[in-house]
């Protein structure tokens, strides 16, 4: 990334050569995420965060219905709050959301029969991103492809920790993200079936092949690429993930060993990354700040509400206590070193807490 934050800042819209190295360099990168994601170039579309690609698919794939007087929107209620809060914001009380089971994980049979006539758009998730659980789409994808309804799955919390092929999934938007998995903060992108039109979301350029209007975050899209490439080679996303729940593996076990600590989600059909624990009698935040002073670093409630930290909607959803649910999950970078570390102050600080509770 570092030469084109310092020496190649041409425009890459421009025809001079700075413009034209910095479009090679753009067009690089979108091989390499397409290559990662099975998809072809032509289908990825950057955008600046996940967030954003979910609401370019919502608001389009709407959009792009309104014409058929279809305007109705088929969910469910562990969905992103990128998704929820778009579908809402366009669709009202046109929005279905369908339940989940104790393990977060939506009935595709449901999901289905939730579709009609006056459908718009379906919109499901690969893997949830506080629980982990992995969901089973392709029977949701295909009933939506018969009938010509707009189907989007969202990838962001799934994307590169399991393997996922656009061209195989079948689904005419997804959306991924980098920064879950080492790619820089800033750099995402919406993969759009071939032949699929809709109306972009962000106007004034012809960006994207006029998909998404503004100027490129060359830095940001060259390390998306760089990070693609890296989780792309052989091999290497099956042994991250294999490492990964090496790790998770002894998170759950040091941590359920607690009295009153249970694992959320399904333990096996999961992300390999990612363990999200209910602790009973202790709220999340002072175990979050105490493991912060002992340089540990985990989150608590959804991925999009770290200033407020309000009950998770999608534990809600699922029936389990949504006001103690604290997240944990390993990256690239993690070693048994790091776990060693957080077991090692986790039961203490769970159990002085409960025990300010009763004094």
């Amino acid at each position: 990334m570092l030469p084109f934050l310092s020496d190649h800042v041409g425009d890459p819209g421009r025809l001079h050569a700075e413009g034209r190295v910095t479009r090679v360099a753009i067009e690089t990168a979108r091989e390499q995420v397409a290559a990662l994601f099975g998809a072809r170039p032509r289908e990825v579309v950057f955008t600046s965060s996940g967030t954003e690609a979910v609401n370019t698919a919502v608001f389009g794939a709407l959009a792009r219905a309104a014409e058929q007087d279809r305007s109705h929107v088929v969910t469910t209620a562990v969905e992103h709050s990128a998704v929820l809060e778009a579908s809402r914001r366009d669709a009202g009380d046109r929005v279905v959301e369908v339940g989940v089971d104790r393990d977060g994980r939506f009935d595709a049979r449901t999901v289905i029969d939730a579709m009609d006539d006056r459908t718009a758009l379906v919109s499901v998730q690969l893997a949830n991103h506080e629980v982990g659980t992995l969901q089973s789409v392709a029977d949701v994808v295909a009933a939506a492809r018969q009938r010509a309804i707009a189907m989007h799955v969202d990838a962001c919390a799934a994307a590169g920790h399991v393997a996922i092929d656009f061209a195989a999934l079948g689904a005419d938007l997804c959306s991924v993200t980098g920064h879950k998995w080492g790619a820089p903060k800033g750099a995402a992108a919406l993969l759009v079936r071939r032949g699929m039109r809709f109306p972009a979301l962000v106007l004034g350029g012809s960006q994207e092949r006029a998909r998404r209007g503004g100027i490129e975050d060359v830095a940001a899209i060259v390390g998306f690429g760089a990070a693609a490439a890296e989780v792309g080679a052989p091999g290497v996303l099956a042994h991250e993930a294999a490492a990964a729940r090496h790790l998770t593996a002894r998170l759950t076990t040091g941590t359920t060993a607690v009295p009153g600590v249970e694992r959320y989600g399904d333990p096996d059909a999961c992300l390999p990354h990612l363990v999200c624990l209910g602790i009973a009698g202790v709220e999340a935040e002072p175990i979050l700040l105490a493991l912060d002073q002992h340089g540990v670093a985990v989150h608590s409630g959804s991925s999009c509400s770290s200033e407020t930290l309000e009950p998770s909607p999608v534990l809600a959803a699922m029936g389990v206590d949504a006001d103690r649910s604290l997240r944990v999950s390993t990256g690239w970078s993690s070693t048994d070193a790091d776990v060693d570390a957080f077991l090692d102050v986790f039961p203490g600080i769970v159990e002085r807490l409960r025990g300010l509770r009763t004094t």
